[in-house]
């Protein structure tokens, strides 16, 4: 485990003491279990070893309406 300092504003830092408080708990590991949960919120943050990188591309704006996307799909290639 490594230590570091962290700068919370005032209101924050008054309801995480009274989380630790009503948890009976040390402020540290309060603080801990927040940044744990924040981590699970965002799962792409950690990503395995070995594990597949999907890239996606953004193709801008579609020019088909949605009605027409199955027809266009199935379409023989024109060219």
């Amino acid at each position: 485990m490594q230590k570091i300092q962290v700068l919370l504003p005032e209101p924050v830092l008054r309801d995480l003491r009274e989380i630790a408080a009503v948890e009976d708990r040390p402020l540290s590991e309060v603080v801990r279990r927040a940044a744990e949960q924040m981590v699970r919120t965002y799962p792409m943050v950690r990503r395995k070893p070995g594990g597949v990188v999907v890239r996606t591309v953004d193709g801008g704006r579609m020019r088909a309406k949605a009605a027409e996307l199955r027809a266009l799909a199935y379409e023989e290639d024109s060219r």
